[in-house]
């Protein structure tokens, strides 16, 4: 099953050096899922190619402009395509209020049903469940009610030991059933046909954790994600500017490596960049002494959960 993460923005608050505001694309399976909508978002999905008509959920982490000033824009399109599938968008207190104010002073009545999900700063909540997922909402520790958001892949059907199934050439039904992890019995030839014979190893399930603003919090966060894949946290400032990410509730790389390292996560993505940084090769260096499979976040690419 697919499942992988488009990175539309990776800056902070204002868009320079060709890097936009924070936004993510995350598709598992069919379902297309935005995390995040600042400013210019759909404008980053037609720049890309993706198919926006996709997304049923937008997740928006906290009411900083540039976290979700792109959202009323993506809603916009949506009526003007004449969307009529239902819309889910999960977030904080007070969107709503945003949301409905808009629409109300531009008189717009959509043609989309939209629900509205709100969120919990101060628990880790499952908040959607589907077929092959479920997500979290995850709190975070920022200037404003913030929460980040745990994509867990669920349980899929066993895989077949292939030799056996040559070996044995069972039927359709037994293959079925073993997948489902039963034990088949062929009544008619009085064999039992073993889940443990039959299939392999499940391969682990995959995760991915978007850790959006947030100070450096190597207790309550890591907590909440241990033993995620994939992990995005944000790496507003360098080492230099440790102070500075502290008074304002940000973390540095290294910072964000060293939680990638506690979770014993496979692979982290920095982003959130503050606009002083032309050059972000330097913060990129400082994360990998403390977690070598880090990986600046880079509009356009799409990256795999492991």
């Amino acid at each position: 099953m697919e499942f992988e993460v488009t990175i539309l923005g990776s800056n902070s608050a204002i868009p320079a050096h060709g890097r936009n505001q924070t936004a993510q694309l995350v598709n598992v399976g069919l379902t297309s899922m935005l995390i995040d909508c600042g400013e210019g978002t759909q404008i980053q999905l037609r720049r890309f190619k993706l198919k926006y008509s996709r997304i049923e959920n937008i997740f928006i982490s906290h009411l900083h402009g540039d976290h979700y000033f792109g959202l009323m824009g993506m809603i916009s399109t949506f009526h003007l395509h004449k969307r009529t599938r239902l819309l889910t968008i999960f977030g904080p207190q007070g969107l709503d209020e945003i949301i409905t104010t808009q629409l109300k002073h531009s008189n717009t009545r959509l043609n989309f049903p939209l629900r509205f999900v709100q969120t919990n700063p101060s628990e880790k909540e499952l908040i959607l469940e589907e077929k092959n997922f479920k997500v979290f909402s995850i709190p975070l520790k920022h200037r404003l009610p913030c929460t980040g958001f745990l994509i867990q892949e669920k349980p899929g059907l066993l895989r077949m030991n292939k030799e056996m199934l040559l070996e044995h050439k069972i039927s359709v039904e037994a293959i079925n059933t073993l997948r489902k992890g039963i034990d088949f019995v062929n009544e008619t030839e009085g064999i039992t046909y073993l889940v443990k014979d039959f299939t392999l190893p499940p391969k682990p399930l995959r995760s991915y954790a978007f850790c959006s603003d947030t100070i450096y919090d190597p207790v309550d966060l890591v907590a909440n994600i241990q033993g995620v894949s994939t992990i995005y946290h944000e790496s507003t400032f360098g080492d230099d500017e440790a102070l500075r990410a502290k008074e304002t509730f940000h973390s540095t790389a290294k910072q964000a490596a060293d939680i990638a390292r506690k979770i014993g996560a496979k692979k982290l993505l920095l982003g959130h960049f503050s606009t002083r940084y032309v050059d972000l090769d330097p913060l990129l260096e400082q994360a990998k002494t403390n977690f070598e499979n880090s990986f600046l976040s880079e509009e356009g690419l799409t990256y795999s959960i492991e």
